[in-house]
């Protein structure tokens, strides 16, 4: 994208949302490499999230006007262009517009136990809402892509388990090849569990409104344990563990939930019936796909040498003793009974 891109998107939001902006201000914090951010004003001085969103699909708009128009709590309903649309098209990417509703984010480390609480109130409010035949029609399923994801793995797996002097990644693919070296049983046990576990969870149908993503960096903070769960790109129909993995223990191995933010989180979830298998095979799979892909982007030998390294250093939390994928190793090891075999461990 060029750097004419924000007066570009500033005339579109005018055009379209009827919003004449005068500021724009890139936020830079973020994993999503094929999404833009800005925390735009009018001249009055109100707030908004611009957005240029170029994965995930157009359901995440529809789901959140949906839930804001439920009563949900701590979700901030996206406004509506002239002819009613959710978003318009800027190259190819979804162009959107919602109220920026708190400058506070919850990886911040500012969370008290009211914060807690709420964020556990707002996962059980998204999961009780009636999912409509539009819904279902615009909501892909969970954890559907797995088999890419496993293919994926495999094959990152095979170029670092013999690294090649001439790869352009350089330096780094040593590196990383020797953290991979580390957990190759690890990876081999979630592959192959994640492959034999699908069919079985097929038969456990328990569909709810999922965000797919409610780790801390999209939560945001308020006054008095007010939260606001934002970026719903990836918002799926899945079993409530999708989204209730992310308290178990957290997906991020700088930011763990402590035993007692995970009650606290639970406290306000209300009863929950929380299938071990369902958790450990979300887990899995979010491992699988959270390491193959950051690997990828520390290998790029195009991407900007920063982007680089810290791609890389999440690799490398992703594989620690509170990385994900430690996280789910044990999860699946959990669901063997301990007279046998491990039972989602290859030979």
């Amino acid at each position: 994208m060029t750097e004419d891109v924000p007066r570009q998107v500033a005339e579109q939001v005018r055009a379209a949302f009827g919003l004449p902006l005068s500021t724009m201000e890139q936020v830079t914090h973020g994993a999503d490499e094929r999404a833009r951010l800005w925390l735009a004003s009018t001249v009055d001085g109100t707030r908004y999230a611009v957005k240029l969103s170029g994965g995930g699909t157009a359901a995440g708009l529809a789901v959140t006007a949906y839930l804001a128009r439920q009563g949900v709590p701590g979700i901030a309903a996206p406004l509506r262009t002239h002819d009613g649309q959710l978003s318009v098209d800027h190259g190819g990417h979804r162009l959107s517009v919602v109220p920026w509703v708190s400058d506070q984010r919850a990886l911040d480390g500012a969370m008290t136990e009211a914060h807690w609480y709420a964020y556990g109130e707002v996962l059980a409010a998204v999961h009780a809402v009636p999912v409509t035949d539009e819904l279902s029609r615009l909501l892909p399923p969970g954890g559907a892509a797995y088999p890419s994801i496993v293919a994926a793995t495999r094959a990152m797996a095979e170029r670092l388990r013999d690294p090649d002097r001439s790869d352009p990644a350089g330096p780094v693919l040593a590196d990383l090849a020797a953290v991979w070296s580390t957990v190759a049983d690890r990876v081999r046990t979630l592959t192959g569990g994640v492959e034999r576990m699908a069919a079985d969870l097929r038969d456990r149908p328990a569909p709810v409104v999922c965000h797919g993503d409610p780790h801390l960096g999209n939560l945001l903070l308020g006054a008095d344990g007010q939260v606001w769960l934002i970026d719903w790109d990836d918002a799926v129909l899945a079993p409530p563990e999708c989204d209730l993995m992310f308290v178990r223990g957290g997906v991020l191995a700088f930011a763990p939930v402590t035993p007692g933010q995970q009650r606290a989180v639970l406290a306000g979830y209300g009863p929950a019936d929380i299938d071990p298998a369902r958790l450990a095979w979300f887990l899995a799979v979010r491992a699988l796909d959270d390491l193959s892909d950051w690997t990828r982007q520390a290998l790029d030998p195009g991407a900007d040498p920063a982007e680089r390294d810290r791609a890389a250093a999440i690799v490398r939390g992703l594989v620690s003793p509170v990385g994900l994928v430690t996280l789910a190793d044990a999860a699946m090891r959990d669901l063997a009974p301990p007279s046998r075999t491990p039972r989602w461990t290859d030979a």
